[in-house]
């Protein structure tokens, strides 16, 4: 006869589907990232090394919205606030809050085999989620949303920015993944709000130009309300 124990609960049953289901992506993603660790090494490795640490602090960014306020104009201005306003909101929500609750620690990329020559220096911080991607995807959404012609190049040095973080070891693939996916909706976020701004702001001038072009009425007199003239007296 078999014997009757207590059922899990639905609540029960599906936390446990749920942990089977992060130690399944958590699998995957070790490997992934031992798959990287392993390639062999090529002439892209010191351009990409370069490249990670250049992207430190956001720097590639801050330069391309100062060129853009520059000679971009005041559709450039208005692009370039976008995207450093999109880093700041980024930066705050990803390596304040993200970063507590994730609570990950950096791989260890020595064990995984990554090349030396590909090493920089690893971040103190958590590893979950990827600050430099985050900010690269904001950035490069906010500011190609308001000038679409700049999207491909951005977006290609955004996914390098990405691509980079696990390259050299420093983050495992879903530390980007995610990244790259709050930054981008932040960054989308801004650029409808700059839009919004900058439509309501076209709107409100508009109406001001349009009352100071519009001629006032003029409020007719009634008879009575009409000056006296003066009449010349005429001597006999």
């Amino acid at each position: 006869m078999d014997r009757l124990g207590p059922q899990p609960g639905p609540r029960a049953s599906a936390r446990a589907e749920a942990a089977k289901v992060f130690r399944a992506l958590g699998r995957l993603d070790r490997a992934v990232y031992e798959c990287i660790a392993r390639l062999p090494a090529s002439p892209v490795d010191a351009p990409l090394r370069r490249f990670a640490k250049f992207a430190d602090h956001s720097k590639p960014w801050f330069i391309v919205a100062a060129v853009l306020a520059l000679i971009g104009g005041a559709r450039g201005r208005r692009a370039a606030l976008a995207g450093i306003a999109a880093i700041g909101v980024t930066s705050l929500v990803v390596n304040q809050p993200m970063k507590f609750a994730g609570d990950r620690n950096r791989p260890d990329r020595e064990g995984a085999g990554v090349p030396r020559q590909r090493w920089v220096t690893m971040p103190e911080s958590t590893s979950f989620p990827s600050g430099h991607s985050a900010s690269a995807a904001a950035f490069a959404v906010a500011v190609g949303d308001l000038i679409p012609g700049a999207a491909p190049t951005l977006r290609t040095a955004g996914s390098v920015v990405a691509f980079s973080r696990v390259y050299t070891g420093v983050h495992y693939p879903s530390d980007v993944v995610i990244g790259v996916i709050v930054g981008g909706l932040i960054g989308r976020l801004t650029s409808r709000t700059a839009r919004r701004i900058t439509q309501s702001t076209a709107a409100s001038g508009a109406v001001s130009h349009l009352r100071r072009a519009s001629p006032r009425p003029r409020l007719a007199r009634s008879p009575g309300s009409a000056r006296c003239r003066a009449e010349p007296v005429v001597r006999a």
